[in-house]
């Protein structure tokens, strides 16, 4: 399992994954899951991916193998982030049809989920997830963030903090946190974290950061956010209704009669 986010803000894009990969409990290793493409001045392109390993590392070196062929259609050349999309979907599916009678013939999960986004000279920056099957969806203004991989966890911080007006420090922040807590909450997610910032029509990459076990700016947002949530939690008022003593449930229940003493 993997986890994996991306964010569309006015600002621009940040990109997050984990290095995570494991096959039962006692085979866990980190791999990237993370490839960045920049030509500065033309274009700036950055591709996530979760699910079958194999699967996702052979779409991605097919994809910058078509780069280096000038004559057809590539990720160097294309016009835009659609079509940047679709080349990736392509790939997926000929990775998949390749490979699928193979793996499922040894119960082997060939799934695999890509997030791809990032900027073409001549038009906005643009979001895409692309779904195993080869197809795609792009973020819009109502949905300004993709999650693939261990979703669930991450998700309640970017849905209560990220808008497309959020700065990308802010961005930033709330992505390491959702990180934090999906990792509380499963074992399969873990660090590094690599994490890349794209401020929009700059057309050049941002440092791409590698945060390791034991990072101290990590440690830090995990160490307040943990506080911070505890804090508010005790400051929350008491649900009085239910058990106050103002409102006791037995109340109105007569004490247990006894016997009489004997004479």
């Amino acid at each position: 399992m993997t986890y994996c986010v991306a964010l569309k803000l006015n600002a621009g894009l940040v990109f997050a994954s984990d290095s995570r990969t494991n096959a039962g409990v006692d085979q866990i290793a980190s791999f990237k899951k993370m490839r960045t493409f920049s030509n500065a001045g033309d274009r700036v392109i950055v591709i996530l991916s979760s699910g079958n390993l194999s699967v996702t590392q052979n779409a991605t070196n097919l994809l910058e193998q078509q780069g280096r062929q000038n004559d057809v259609p590539n990720i160097w050349n294309v016009p835009s982030m659609f079509d940047v999309a679709g080349l990736l979907g392509t790939c997926l599916r000929e990775i998949t049809h390749r490979d699928r009678p193979h793996l499922m013939a040894s119960n082997i999960d060939v799934g695999a989920t890509f997030i791809v986004g990032g900027q073409i000279a001549g038009e906005a920056p643009r979001l895409f997830m692309v779904y195993t099957e080869g197809n795609f969806i792009e973020a819009t203004e109502s949905t300004p963030f993709f999650q693939i991989g261990e979703t669930k966890y991450g998700k309640p911080i970017i849905d209560r903090v990220i808008r497309p007006e959020t700065p990308l420090n802010e961005a930033v922040k709330c992505v390491l946190v959702s990180f934090d807590s999906t990792m509380r909450s499963n074992v399969s997610v873990g660090m590094p974290i690599d994490i890349v910032c794209y401020e929009a029509n700059k057309l050049v990459m941002g440092p791409e950061q590698n945060l390791p076990e034991g990072d101290p700016y990590f440690t830090q947002i995990s160490a307040q956010w943990s506080e911070g949530l505890r804090g508010v939690f005790a400051s929350l008022p008491e649900p009085t209704w239910i058990c106050g003593p103002e409102n006791d449930l037995f109340a109105d229940i007569s004490p247990p009669l006894t016997e009489p003493p004997l004479s």
